[in-house]
């Protein structure tokens, strides 16, 4: 379900289309203009990101104030919410002021922000709230100007992480899918979605398959430089120092504090109220309307939107338990050691790397001749897939930190393998293992990208597939109800993101 797709997409690209081909289609000057479009939108997505996260990071890594913990939380809500309610988030804000910014860079970059600030807040503020102030304090009784002190001392210890963090972001707004969708359209388009128009709606494959090959290089060559900053941090991080937060004691601690909650009301709340209060409008007044209608079938639809929900919930558990049972099985050969398990702890994460529109892209490839995507199950598989990295990012560290002096001792004592797992591994590793299948189950809600190419009928016909259609069409009526079922499946969404932040672990480090 990894491999053999991505082997798929290269193979079609390298073999299929000769290097005099691949040099044509990638010349041609709609798709330089592709490529440039994708680089800048990430470059600028990464660089807003960093400027609006880094002071929210630094607040909360300082001040301890009330209602901090639910803050915090609120900033996660947008990384777990899907791509096309972000998206919608957006249209609806944009309808309630009365802009016309859809189809532009401006709405592309904010719905960015939006959805990554939880990126920076949480890695550089995760850093930042275990750096004592003592070394700034001595730089600044030697003459240090506040600045300097900050530059030369505390910006120096974040740098690794801080610039972790952007090629993260970077990274995300690169192979973004349900935003530049909705809220670019054709004119703005990225090699996501040009894949996705060269592969389903023009037939070209091999053009497809060459914009394919520059998002795998490009994503490789990412993530081996997230890795090695990841690395830089892991070796200066104090991760293990005690968190140093303070309550505000000047006025101008009390402006600063005030003025970043003023930015998470502007960049999270005023987006997702607006989707609310779109959602309730009904005619010239408001009202549930929009809400009652998600019952009601629609031709647009092969099942009613309540329908679609109820088929994302079904797929997402589905996704979850198959995750979970690879997970567990991957994580009992990876913590043995060894270099199979290094293989397989590398193979399972490749998913975290790729994107998912690739991802689709080679199953229409690698599965076609086998009529494997007329199946039911591809699409909960391909969510599994997807999310078993965040499975294994809980569940590792949970059964790495068991100690073995305590199941060689169970077994030292006649207990065969399933009663040491029974009584002794599974109470120290089920509350990673909940929080492992929240995450997947999350992601699996929210999964638009490999399921536009795959999903096929009525049985795996998502919630995210109907806002998408029903933002596509023209019609209030019918866009009420994209954003009352964005309002609800983010709701859904969003509860599971809640449980996830009171049961903090290293999977809510990964988040």
């Amino acid at each position: 379900m990894v491999i053999w797709p991505l082997v798929a997409v290269l193979v079609r690209s390298l073999a299929d289309v000769g290097p005099q081909d691949a040099w044509q289609i990638l010349t041609r000057g709609s798709v330089l203009r592709v490529l440039r479009f994708t680089f800048l939108q990430a470059i600028i997505s990464a660089l807003a990101t960093l400027a609006i996260g880094l002071p929210i990071a630094h607040a909360l890594a300082r001040y301890e104030f009330f209602g901090r913990t639910a803050i915090r939380a609120i900033t996660v809500v947008p990384f777990v919410l899907p791509t096309v309610v972000v998206a919608s988030a957006f249209d609806a804000l944009f309808d309630s002021a009365g802009l016309d910014l859809s189809r532009s860079m401006t709405a592309i970059i904010m719905a960015h922000v939006f959805f990554n600030v939880a990126v920076v807040v949480r890695m550089v503020g995760g850093h930042w709230q275990t750096i004592g102030p003592s070394l700034a304090e001595a730089a600044s009784a030697l003459g240090a100007s506040p600045w300097r002190a900050f530059r030369e001392v505390t910006l120096r210890r974040l740098a690794p992480v801080i610039t972790g963090a952007g090629v993260i972001v970077f990274l995300f707004s690169f192979t973004s899918f349900g935003v530049i969708l909705i809220l670019g359209g054709p004119t703005r388009a990225t090699l996501e979605t040009e894949i996705r128009r060269y592969a389903i709606f023009r037939g070209e494959l091999d053009v497809a398959a060459i914009l394919a090959l520059v998002q795998i290089l490009v994503v490789a060559v990412l993530a081996v430089a997230g890795a090695r900053f990841q690395r830089r941090f892991s070796t200066s991080s104090t991760s293990r120092a005690k968190a140093v937060r303070k309550a505000p004691a000047s006025l101008r601690a009390w402006a600063h504090l005030g003025l970043v909650l003023g930015l998470i009301g502007l960049v999270i709340v005023v987006p997702l109220a607006a989707l609310v209060e779109r959602s309730l409008s009904v005619g010239s007044g408001y009202g549930f309307g929009n809400y009652t209608a998600l019952a009601e079938s629609l031709t647009l639809l092969p099942v009613s939107p309540l329908g679609a929900i109820g088929r994302s919930l079904l797929i997402a558990w589905a996704a979850a338990m198959v995750s979970v049972a690879v997970g567990m099985s991957a994580a009992r050969v990876i913590t043995k050691g060894g270099r199979l398990a290094s293989v397989l702890e590398a193979g399972v994460l490749i998913p975290l790397g790729v994107s998912a529109v690739t991802l689709g892209f080679g199953y229409v490839i690698a599965f076609t001749m086998l009529d494997f995507r007329s199946s039911i199950w591809i699409v909960p598989l391909a969510h599994a897939v997807v999310g078993l990295p965040f499975v294994l990012a809980a569940l590792l560290p949970a059964w790495r930190g068991i100690d073995r002096s305590i199941t060689d001792a169970a077994a030292s004592l006649g207990a065969p393998p399933r009663q040491v797992f029974q009584l002794v591994e599974w109470p120290l590793i089920n509350a990673a293992l909940a929080t492992g299948a929240g995450f997947a189950a999350a992601v699996s809600l929210g999964e638009f990208g490999a399921t536009s190419f795959i999903s096929r009928g009525s049985a795996t016909f998502t919630a995210p597939q109907a806002i998408f259609r029903l933002l596509s069409q023209p019609g209030e009526q019918l866009r009420g109800q994209a954003m009352a079922l964005s309002v609800v499946i983010g709701l859904v969404v969003s509860v599971l993101g809640a449980i996830l932040e009171r049961r903090r672990g290293e999977a809510a480090v990964l988040l």
